[in-house]
């Protein structure tokens, strides 16, 4: 078991909103405050010098913007540095569209319950499933209407196997792992492993960025 607490970095222009986070954040022994910043600037030099785990990110702020700052974060850290959470006010929000785009690895509303907000942190600290993978989803239609054609498909998509693409096809349609499982009569950690191949072969960050890639290029299939 890994004990080593994950480091979370809070970026936000409202004091008020930092403390009570912060002390949410303290309050867990399996979570540590790592530093906080007042706007998207400030940011993205807390976490190249606290280097977290989890950012969580608001949007609208003054000097740099959210989705700025988790482009400039998710380029500087790499594949695995640190996951960018963005918080917004509103549901389906096409900042956190943009963001997303940007590279954060999911968002949440910041009248979320606490403990929703604590178990997003964990889920994208972890990595093994998208979280609000079906708001993300609905995110991209939103303005799937906006791109004009479906950007070409990397040849490295050819490279998945069937069984692959059946995955990909349904964790691009919002399916969670277990669902997915369900679906392909296999179990959970099958479906994980699956997943971690089309990532690796695709060179996709999370399961975020397989939603994005699949809406992109044209993949997603029509419900059946």
């Amino acid at each position: 078991m890994n004990d080593t607490p994950i480091r979370v970095a809070l970026v936000d222009d409202q004091a008020l909103f930092r403390t009570g986070i912060r002390m949410l954040i303290d309050s867990q022994a399996d979570l540590q405050f790592v530093g906080e910043a007042g706007d998207g600037a400030e940011g993205v030099e807390l976490v190249r010098r606290g280097r977290p785990d989890v950012v969580l990110m608001d949007v609208r702020m003054p000097v740099m913007d959210g989705i700025t700052a988790t482009a400039r974060i998710v380029e500087d850290s790499g594949a695995d540095g640190a996951k960018v959470l963005v918080l917004t006010t509103f549901d389906f929000d096409e900042a956190a569209a943009k963001a997303i785009r940007a590279g954060a690895s999911g968002f949440v509303l910041k009248d979320a319950d606490p403990e929703f907000l604590l178990a997003a942190i964990r889920t994208v600290h972890a990595g093994t499933a998208v979280f609000a993978a079906s708001a993300t989803r609905e995110l991209l239609r939103r303005y799937e209407d906006t791109s004009e054609q479906a950007a070409s498909v990397p040849a490295a998509f050819e490279e998945l196997t069937p069984r692959e693409r059946e995955i990909f096809d349904l964790a691009a349609r919002g399916f969670s792992n277990s669902e997915i499982a369900q679906h392909e009569y296999v179990s959970e950690a099958t479906v994980k492993t699956h997943i971690s191949r089309v990532l690796t072969k695709l060179e996709l960050r999370d399961r975020v960025r397989l939603v994005v890639f699949a809406h992109e290029h044209g993949l997603v299939a029509k419900a059946d």
